[in-house]
């Protein structure tokens, strides 16, 4: 099966918490709730030794067993060709209006995965038609699980532009990944898992929306920006720009959704037509 519909056909078979990171992720405090979203950047990376960090909860969801139709894919955005240990952004959250009971939905995000695409993980916010009753939500979703991770604690509002952080820092054949939310002006630890990639994956940056096919119609896209974007090359390297020195296949324009590059690769816009 196609891995982006086995996040929908398998979504979540069990409920699922972030709490069974790595013991060294255990350590951390839990995060504090009801802080407001961050307006200020981020002063540098995270780390799972660094001072003042904390570690999330995902929020229990119910799973969604049905058989998923194919088509209706649309990936706005980009992919590296070389490989790297991290990626750092912003993200715009919007309104897509999905429609309720459906199969629809939108995710911006950022993904670390095998170049063959079988193992992966990805951070970033999402809303969908089969939960979630037409909210913007911060996800995670990995291949270790195979199912979608939301943190409603985290209330997240069109016009929101979320920091992101996709990491590793260790290397070997299955080193944990670690996935970030820049909120109340801390680093938050969503999740970190250890996958069957090593210190370095190729990286995406995209805007990807599925629009059931069993109810025709395309979604409605507001112009949502992604910003900011940088790259490290190995787990102890500092950030640098995702630009046009970056070996990059970047995606295309659909008859649909309009793709801008303003700065390629570190800013974009992508909204409907």
């Amino acid at each position: 099966m196609n891995p982006r519909l086995a996040r929908l056909a398998a979504v979540v078979l069990l409920a699922l918490t972030a709490g069974c990171a790595p013991a060294h992720a255990d350590a951390m405090p839990d995060c504090p709730v009801g802080r407001p979203a961050s307006v200020t950047a981020p002063s540098g990376p995270p780390s799972l030794h660094a001072p003042g960090t904390c570690r999330s909860h995902a929020t229990v969801v119910q799973p969604v067993t049905a058989a998923v139709p194919s088509p209706g894919y649309h990936h706005l955005g980009a992919t590296t060709r070389g490989r790297w240990s991290g990626v750092l952004g912003r993200i715009e959250v919007g309104d897509v209006a999905v429609r309720p009971g459906t199969y629809d939905f939108v995710a911006a995000r950022f993904m670390a995965k095998t170049g063959d695409g079988a193992a992966w993980l990805e951070v970033g916010w999402t809303e969908t038609g089969w939960s979630g009753t037409g909210r913007q939500r911060v996800y995670t979703y990995d291949t270790a699980t195979r199912a979608w991770a939301f943190y409603d604690q985290y209330d997240v509002r069109p016009g929101d532009r979320l920091w992101l952080h996709l990491q590793t820092e260790s290397t070997g054949a299955s080193p944990a990944w670690q996935a970030w939310l820049w909120w109340g002006d801390t680093w938050h630890l969503l999740t970190s898992r250890p996958l069957p990639l090593t210190g370095q994956a190729q990286i995406e940056q995209y805007v990807e929306v599925h629009a059931d096919p069993v109810h025709p119609g395309a979604l409605t896209i507001p112009p949502l920006t992604v910003s900011d974007v940088a790259l490290k090359s190995a787990p102890d390297a500092p950030l640098r720009p995702w630009n046009a020195d970056v070996p990059t296949d970047p995606g295309a324009a659909f008859a649909t959704y309009c793709l801008t590059w303003q700065h390629p690769y570190t800013t974009w816009t992508t909204t409907t037509c």
